[in-house]
């Protein structure tokens, strides 16, 4: 697989070749996840709907619920203006966080409106 050239050339990659990559829930919006991609696991994703990150800590390519079975199915994803970021619009079977919460932004709240 090799990723377009047109997409690669808009891309920004951090010193390791990464970039960031944002899931949220297809339909309601909801931010799941936040991730790390390369060239090779956006042209997976583009290819496959299937979302792939890269793992920093392993080193190694991994498909979200390959293991868990709490898999991503991409529906869009999109560029941000910088080319720093892609957004994924995904339908999420399950736990969305590896700690089996269902989003990774369900644990510390740290500022909330008093007034609602």
């Amino acid at each position: 697989m090799t990723l377009d050239p047109a997409i690669a050339a808009r891309l920004k990659r951090n010193a390791d070749g990464l970039f960031c990559a944002v899931a949220q829930r297809h339909g309601s919006g909801e931010v799941l996840m936040v991730a790390w991609m390369d060239d090779e696991a956006l042209d997976r994703t583009l290819t496959t709907r299937k979302a792939t990150y890269f793992s920093r800590s392993r080193q190694q390519y991994w498909v979200k619920g390959e293991t868990s079975g709490h898999t991503q199915y991409v529906h869009e994803v999109r560029l941000d203006c910088d080319g720093d970021t892609v957004l994924l619009l995904v339908d999420q079977e399950g736990a969305a966080c590896h700690t089996g919460a269902a989003t990774c932004f369900d644990a510390d709240l740290l500022l909330a409106d008093t007034d609602s």
